[in-house]
């Protein structure tokens, strides 16, 4: 993981270790379908944290909007 957005590190941190692995490992690629994110960076968003990052399995890029509560 990189961090590009301190803001958005500091959301994603208030999240516990095993939601953030249940969220990392239930993202949607086009080619794949469901897949593992991997080599993700975080973003500050205005709906909540979005992770843009590579499909484990083909290696496409592939993107996850974890939503603020």
């Amino acid at each position: 993981m990189s961090v590009i957005d301190f803001q958005a590190a500091r959301k994603w941190s208030k999240i516990p270790k095993d939601a953030q692995e249940l969220l990392l490992n239930n993202v949607f690629c086009s080619h794949c379908t469901e897949t593992t994110i991997v080599d993700y960076t975080l973003h500050n968003n205005e709906y909540g944290v979005l992770l843009k990052g590579n499909c484990k399995k083909c290696g496409g890029e592939v993107a996850r909007l974890v939503e603020d509560a």
